[in-house]
């Protein structure tokens, strides 16, 4: 069998060529490094300290010259016990357990367990001054709002009741409806105490 002239190029240069779908246009560099491992490590160390020595006397002001809130003073999110207040504190829904269903500020039907999804039933504790304009996490800063509303509200103060309804979703929920989520939610079906009186259909 006669040798390939590849493999004879090869044995006469010694070195092998460069794979293929590599570019030999970078080459390994035959120049050392400056610094030694051991220097290379005190001088990192070296390094850090400095950097540290720069942010030591660093302070985060905030408008108005306040300084930072400690985050357990005022949480981004609601506790879950001023969660609880907030929806006894949102209207009833006539002839339906308040546990599982209640009316948003605007007046829409939302349903408890469908909290922080998208839909005309879902709904979230909205902070009625924005958090990110001071608002703090407190009972008298929630209210219960349909999720699309409180989405397209956003950190807005500005905007009015008309506005917010005007963006509410609205779907028309039937009795038979909201049995059928309680029955898929709970298991069973609560109704409300009856207060009494006729019920015109």
């Amino acid at each position: 069998m006669k040798p390939s002239k590849q493999s004879q190029r090869k044995a006469k240069s010694g070195r092998s060529p460069p794979p293929r779908g590599r570019a030999a246009a970078f080459p390994p560099d035959p120049t050392p490094s400056v610094l030694a491992p051991s220097s290379s490590a005190v001088f990192r160390d070296l390094q850090t300290a400095q950097d540290d020595a720069l942010f030591e006397n660093l302070e985060v002001s905030f408008p108005g010259g306040t300084t930072a809130p400690s985050p357990s003073s005022n949480p981004r999110s609601f506790p879950y016990s001023v969660k609880q207040q907030c929806w006894e504190k949102a209207e009833k829904v006539k002839g339906r357990d308040p546990e599982r269903w209640r009316r948003d500020a605007l007046g829409n039907i939302v349903f408890r367990k469908l909290v922080g999804c998208s839909g005309c039933l879902c709904h979230d504790y909205d902070h009625i001054v924005p958090y990110s304009k001071g608002g703090q996490s407190t009972l008298e800063n929630c209210q219960v709002l349909q999720a699309t509303v409180n989405r397209s509200k956003g950190n807005q103060t500005d905007i009015s009741r008309a506005e917010l309804i005007r963006r509410s979703s609205y779907c028309r929920v039937s009795d038979r409806d909201m049995d059928l989520l309680e029955l898929s939610a709970y298991g069973n079906v609560c109704r409300a105490e009856d207060p009494g009186g006729c019920r015109i259909q």
